[in-house]
């Protein structure tokens, strides 16, 4: 044991710069992984705690106020119900922020979808002006209890007694209203949208779909204004998250196996350089598994250190991390399965890592405890036909020497440039979603958001008049009138968003993936979400039914729908009037002019109106969201890079301790020190050059199809993927090559100028 120990501890005094990498590896390849396991948490288990807490409905159906919605409780399959509650849609302003809101009538809390109170306290009788608002539409207003809202037109105002959190979904700008609980002799007078809405808790959330077509059924398709299920509050819940979730997994899993493949290359190097060594060992009577065992050990202490570590890090930080991450990981702290996970994952790459050192230590038991001599050939073989053919040409002996050097034994070329080429195709993939996201934010009409603000009138603003107020803005470029209403899709199961936007005269600017633009009767183009949920394609006919009333659309096109998960369905205003005359638009779509600012140009929009007549908000981004994702991104391309340089490194000494006997055959023909580091930096230029080509003809159609899949998954459909320009790649690949070529002149410099003695003595 004792000589185990000192062998473990020489070993480790001359492989200091090896021993660090593998202990910074592992650190970032358990922090990426255990950060995926906390953003996966924290978007499923928040929404999933306060649903089981508040008792959350796994059906909510919006009627109009006449409907007998209280006839639902007695469906087969409903456990309890919520309701039905009066509702009215309007807006409230806070602090200079407006938000759309649902304003929904109780006097208790229900017991089905119960508000759990974070701040403040439930309605008070003595205060008929009091609302309870839903969290998310707490912060977008930046409000808190106490605070007044302000209501269009300014005649009456609200008082906000309390903050809760709720199951349903929750409040997005410009899609999604926000909830709030007033009481009942506060409704009707707020809001001129009036209508219900009923709560179903079901004994078998399983059988939603089957709830909701009875509901339909019972109340008639006509009642139904809208329908919404618990897998969509869960889904919206969940969010951007999961997708961070899934990036980080995905680059910590290619990490890991880059990482493992660079420890067996390293391992497996440092063996041929040191038969002598091992045979030695082997005569003073180590066993094959003792042999093993030395590096095995070594190795998986180097993995635990830095697994430690990571963990540690993450548990010390915790909620201190910056923005979402820290958010996350405060959350995750908290869940049942979070000191499971925080052994789990550590161990499981601490494994991963024992097993790759073990399938190289494994070679190094099986050395002889005789060295075998060496074979008097040159250790890179003859030279090819082609190679001495182009020094008959006269071409630098070092250019050529190093590519023959480069390439001689292929089973061994091949396996660095494989394992160079990993981690340079994953760079590849960030590169390329990070060319994505920055695509949404610079040219965000080739990504389904053309317009810049969306605009809401006041009931008492003609379309006229309200044309005229957008009119009036030099940066307002074109204003789409449209509307938007929830229709139930064929077998009644869920609702979707059908819009109309634009006219025939002056269509709406849609991203269009495939098909054609609708420009004839009855023709619409569909997001990939709602051809996903109808199992449709392009050419399709559907029907749906709004309000009572069927709509009949022919899909002629497949357009990129970031808004409502893509469970849209966009034709043009004229043919929504063609169903229904007196149709009038309730919103405009805004398109701004180049280099317009849209806060700036919608606050005084807000301003121009005055008393409320306009609501103006922007268009959200989806790519906002992931903005924690760049500073990941570049944490991950650090590990990356770490890995590749030092798989650059195992290469480079590697060919070094191989080719000691060709260096005296070199120094014999008159190469001069010069020429033979050049052959070695030529060598290490053609393989780094060879793993480049190989990680941008991997990287650039992984990275397409990862995007694209993920784009079809969220709803937003295939198209989005943006390759990095040709000056990123460009200016990629010759900072690989170059910072190859830098590294290995060193050693190769070193290599070079070593006495003939010394040489000829590491030969022997």
């Amino acid at each position: 044991m004792r000589a185990t120990l000192r062998w473990a501890h020489s070993d480790l005094r001359t492989h200091r710069g090896e021993a660090l990498f593998l202990v910074l590896a592992t650190v970032g390849v358990v922090t990426s992984l255990l950060l995926a396991a906390a953003l996966f948490g924290y978007a499923t288990n928040p929404w999933e705690r306060v649903f089981t807490q508040s008792r959350g409905a796994h059906v909510s159906i919006h009627t109009g106020p006449s409907d007998d919605a209280a006839r639902l409780a007695g469906l087969t399959g409903v456990e309890s119900v919520a309701g039905p509650y009066p509702t009215a849609s309007t807006s409230v302003a806070s602090r200079g922020a407006r938000a759309s809101v649902e304003l929904r009538g109780t006097t208790e809390r229900p017991d089905v979808g119960r508000p759990l109170l974070v701040s403040g306290r439930w309605l008070d009788p003595g205060r008929p002006d009091g609302v309870v608002l839903e969290s998310s539409l707490a912060r977008a207003l930046l409000a808190e209890p106490g605070d007044v809202l302000t209501l269009p037109g300014g005649a009456s105002a609200l008082t906000v007694l309390g903050v809760a959190d709720s199951p349903e979904p929750r409040y997005r700008q410009g899609e999604q209203p926000g909830l709030a609980w007033a009481l009942p002799s506060a409704v009707p007078r707020t809001g001129s949208d009036g209508g219900q809405v009923i709560g179903l808790r079901l004994t078998d959330p399983g059988d939603t779909d089957y709830a909701v077509q009875r509901a339909v059924t019972v109340l008639g398709a006509g009642a139904v204004r809208e329908v919404a299920t618990w897998q969509q509050a869960r889904a919206e819940a969940q969010g951007d998250d999961r997708l961070l979730g899934q990036i980080l997994g995905l680059f910590g899993l290619g990490a890991l196996v880059a990482a493992g493949l660079a420890v067996h290359g390293a391992i497996g190097t440092r063996i041929r350089g040191h038969l002598r060594d091992i045979s030695i060992l082997k005569a003073i009577g180590f066993t094959p598994g003792q042999v093993m065992r030395v590096f095995l050990l070594q190795h998986l202490a180097y993995a635990l250190l830095g697994a430690m570590a990571a963990a540690g890090l993450i548990q010390a930080l915790g909620s201190g991390l910056p923005g979402r991450l820290g958010d996350a990981v405060g959350v995750w702290q908290g869940l049942p399965g979070h000191a499971a996970t925080l052994v789990v994952v550590p161990v499981g790459v601490v494994l991963f890592i024992g097993a790759t050192t073990g399938l190289a230590a494994w070679r190094a038991g099986r050395v002889p405890p005789v060295p075998v001599p060496r074979t008097a050939a040159p250790a890179g073989g003859r030279l090819s036909g082609l190679a001495r053919r182009a020094l008959g040409l006269r071409l630098p002996p070092a250019l050529v020497l190093g590519w023959h050097k480069a390439f001689a034994r292929r089973p061994r070329s091949l396996g660095t440039i494989a394992r160079l080429a990993l981690p340079l195709t994953l760079i590849v993939v960030a590169m390329s979603a990070w060319t994505t996201i920055d695509r949404f934010h610079r040219t965000p009409e080739e990504m389904g958001l053309a317009a810049a603000l969306t605009v809401r009138a006041d009931d008492g603003l003609s379309d006229a008049a309200a044309r005229a107020l957008l009119a009036r803005r030099p940066e307002v470029a074109a204003a789409y009138p449209g509307v938007e209403v929830a229709a139930l899709v064929p077998g009644q199961t869920a609702t979707i968003a059908l819009r109309g936007l634009g006219t025939r005269t002056d269509p709406y600017p849609y991203t269009l993936a495939e098909g054609r633009p609708a420009r004839g009767s009855d023709e619409a183009v569909a997001g990939q979400g709602l051809l996903d949920l109808l199992d449709v394609r392009v050419g399709d006919w559907v029907r749906m039914t709004v309000s009572g009333r069927p709509q009949i659309l022919h899909i002629v096109g497949r357009s990129i729908e970031p808004e409502n998960a893509g469970r849209v369905i966009s034709t043009s205003l004229d043919t929504l009037r063609e169903n229904d005359a007196g149709l009038r638009p309730t919103l405009y779509q805004v398109r701004l002019r180049d280099g317009a600012d849209p806060q700036r140009v919608a606050a005084e929009l807000n301003a121009a109106a005055g008393h409320g007549q306009l609501d103006v908000h922007t268009v959200t981004n989806p790519a906002d969201g992931l903005s924690p994702l760049r500073s990941v991104v570049i944490g991950l391309l650090g590990v990356l890079a770490l890995i590749g340089l030092v798989d650059l490194l195992t290469g480079i000494g590697g060919a070094l301790r191989e080719s000691e006997r060709d260096l005296l055959a070199f120094k014999a023909i008159g190469l001069s020190p010069r020429q033979i580091t050049a052959i070695t930096v030529t060598a290490t230029g053609c393989t780094v050059g060879a793993a480049v080509a190989v990680s941008l003809a991997l990287g650039l159609p992984l990275a397409h199809w990862l995007i694209d899949a993920q784009g079809r998954s969220s709803g937003i459909g295939a198209g989005i993927a943006q390759a990095p320009s040709a000056v990123a790649l460009t200016a990629f690949g010759a900072t690989v090559l170059l910072g190859a070529l830098a590294v290995a002149a060193l050693p190769a410099t070193r290599a070079s100028r070593r006495r003939l003695a010394d040489t000829m003595s590491a030969v022997a």
